[in-house]
């Protein structure tokens, strides 16, 4: 692969320190954020952590990073010509830094330019039929001639259509696995031809990292978080498609879709997504119609999502603490709010033990602030 080598915006050591943070065993974006908002920085969490974590045995407890694990990464990565484009970098992609679990790091090859021009995802059917596959040329094609960047997942059928016909105008491929891992292998060629025209192919997954199937959908969160809108062209009712556009929808972007014929199991995901409340599309003046009517996505910071991430405090003020709050807990999930009533102890004071007790394996969150005790 060619690339081009620059200079990223970050430190040395903050880079290695948000990568090792990153890479540790249980450290998602959203742990990230709350390790980093706790701690103030990687540096100052990777030093308390050890503590936090001893003796425990939980398989869900934080494991950090090797070191060496990490250094050779950065020269792998280095080698190959690719760049690390950090959340505080400019040239990470606006849209992508507000969604709640934006990669703090990026692994970018090609032309980091493109990540902040505005983009259209354009996804669906890995086995496309031939009108599905045409349409999506004309339709990424004209939308690249009306100054978007076509962004997908390079996976075969649509994905690989709408790439091809984005080349000149500027297209983004995200993969599932590690830069060095093109998937499938039947688009090499295409993910090469990419970089020639000055595109970019990109990841948050580690130098050398084979694609799971866990890590697909997570990949699709990137594609939508990237772009202004999403639209779905030919989608299985259980498909990658659908879930990119489910996260889109979480994201406040655009969802579009092109309907079709009632029979055909390709047509039953995007005639879903209309049904469901999806905007019918036909072609490319439909969607820059949409978009241009359509209003910016809501920005909420990645690094201060919520109250209960953002306020935190020693617990040795209140020395009974810890044990009030896990009474106040079981492995039914409960609401943060009703934990701080049950115990009527501060926010901050909450906020840290939960933490803490997460960091050690033993907490579990799910979506509305809910808590709950692992067994």
């Amino acid at each position: 692969m060619d690339g081009t080598a620059q200079s990223t915006e970050i430190g040395e050591q903050t880079l290695f320190d948000w990568l090792r943070l990153i890479r540790s065993d249980n450290v998602g974006p959203a742990m990230f954020r709350r390790l980093i908002n706790r701690f103030g920085s990687a540096e100052n969490a990777i030093e308390a952590l050890p503590d936090l974590i001893k003796g425990s045995t939980a398989k869900r407890a934080i494991r950090l990073a090797p070191p060496d694990k990490i250094a050779q990464e950065i020269e792998l990565t280095r080698k190959f010509s690719a760049q690390f484009v950090t959340l505080i970098d400019p040239a990470y992609p606006e849209l992508l830094k507000h969604i709640s679990d934006a990669p703090p790091v990026l692994i970018v090859l090609g032309n980091k330019e493109l990540l902040n021009v505005k983009a259209v995802a354009v996804v669906g059917a890995r086995n496309a039929s031939a009108a599905g596959t045409s349409v999506t040329k004309q339709i990424a094609h004209q939308l690249g001639e009306a100054g978007y960047v076509i962004a997908s997942g390079l996976a075969k059928g649509i994905d690989a259509a709408a790439h091809a016909a984005a080349l000149n105008t500027g297209t983004i491929a995200v993969f599932a696995g590690g830069i060095d891992h093109i998937y499938p292998d039947s688009n090499i060629e295409l993910a090469r031809n990419i970089l020639r025209h000055k595109g970019v192919l990109m990841t948050e997954r580690a130098f050398g990292s084979v694609p799971r199937a866990q890590d697909f959908p997570r990949r699709n969160r990137i594609v939508s978080g990237i772009s202004l809108g999403v639209v779905v062209i030919e989608a299985a009712i259980r498909s990658g498609s659908l879930i990119t556009a489910r996260m889109a929808l979480e994201q406040n972007r655009e969802v579009m879709a092109l309907p079709g014929f009632p029979l055909d199991p390709r047509a039953e995901g995007g005639n879903k997504l209309i049904r469901d409340g999806a905007t019918l599309v036909r072609h490319a003046d439909d969607i820059l119609q949409e978009l241009e009517q359509s209003r910016p996505p809501k920005q909420q910071g990645f690094l201060q999502e919520d109250e209960f991430d953002t306020i935190y405090t020693s617990t040795q003020q209140a020395p009974n603490a810890t044990e009030q709050v896990l009474s106040a807990l079981s492995p039914t999930p409960t609401p943060i709010d009703d934990i701080v009533r049950h115990t009527k102890l501060p926010v901050a004071i909450v906020s840290t033990i939960l933490l803490d007790l997460e960091i050690a394996g033993r907490l579990e969150r799910s979506a509305g602030q809910l808590v709950a005790l692992r067994p």
